[in-house]
């Protein structure tokens, strides 16, 4: 990937670089972690208590409420997941220290809803070999290689290199004659032309592409590519609703169909409202989908 600056003078090649030092990659991102990952930011090189002491590069907490440890590498290294795992397994040991931190920082309605079933690894490195990815995907836990390249002084970019989220890891693409079978339990228990679409819509939000992982909540499903793409409130009785993304402003609204929620508070994230109450309406909601996923 290449970057190109236009000057007066003609085009500019802005090729793409390491950092400097690990550190610029860490501050960078700390500074901007809400945009750039969907997380919180709670704790810079976070001195853990044990034997073998460590301190953990970042902690933050996600768009669900799921602890996130974030480590960081300048180049490639094999050891950044391990020492990401060993610092998880230690975070998982010490719930109440977390607890009480985001207590701290963020309050106790935000603590109270801390979500421990699914605590995440973030591991931004300039790369990662297909070893790194493989093992990856054969741990039970939630884990993002992030690949990241500076372009020039005021440019970085960040890549999903692999998304996995416990045993299962990156959703595949399902066909509708098995989604019943892989539907989450929550579907499977309810019954009705609502609950049917809620099946229908699951498959449609995970078969958009790799790396896509899918966080539930009591009070909605989270779909996620790293951030946040699309939250899923359970079925109603007459509709479902799904929140993206995608800029409302930039997006012919529909009464009774699209609505912008900018502002108004509701379960899960995102400023788009999509009301489903057909297939036809699924259908005519794919391609809202697909821009809310391009963006995150």
């Amino acid at each position: 990937m290449k970057l190109f600056h236009t000057t007066k003078g003609g085009v500019t090649e802005v090729t793409p670089r390491l950092a400097d030092v690990e550190a610029d990659v860490q501050s960078l991102i700390e500074a901007h972690m809400e945009t750039m990952l969907g997380v919180r930011f709670l704790a810079s090189e976070y001195v853990i208590d044990c034997v073998e002491g460590g301190r953990i590069d970042s902690l933050g907490i996600d768009e669900n409420g799921a602890p996130v440890i974030v480590e960081y590498k300048r180049g490639t290294d094999a050891g950044v997941i391990n020492q990401g795992l060993y610092y998880l397994s230690w975070l998982t040991r010490h719930r109440s220290a977390f607890d009480s931190l985001v207590r701290d920082r963020l309050g106790v309605p935000t603590a109270a809803q801390v979500l421990w079933s699914a605590p995440r690894l973030i591991c931004v490195a300039g790369d990662f070999t297909r070893y790194d990815a493989h093992a990856v995907r054969e741990h039970r836990r939630s884990i993002d290689l992030v690949r990241y390249r500076y372009y020039g002084s005021d440019h970085v970019s960040l890549e999903t290199v692999v998304s996995v989220t416990g045993k299962s890891g990156a959703a595949n693409r399902r066909t509708r004659r098995h989604c019943h079978m892989d539907a989450p339990q929550a579907l499977q228990r309810q019954t009705g032309a609502m609950a049917e679409l809620a099946v229908a819509a699951d498959e449609t939000l995970r078969g958009l592409g790799d790396g896509i992982t899918r966080v539930q909540r009591k009070q909605y499903a989270a779909y996620q590519r790293l951030r946040n793409f699309a939250c899923v409130i359970p079925p109603q009785q007459t509709k479902l609703l799904v929140y993206l993304k995608a800029d409302p402003k930039s997006v012919d609204l529909t009464p009774g169909f699209t609505r912008d929620v900018t502002g108004l508070g509701h379960h899960g994230t995102g400023d788009l409202e999509v009301q489903l109450r057909t297939e036809r309406d699924l259908e005519r909601a794919q391609d809202l989908f697909r821009l809310s996923y391009a963006a995150a």
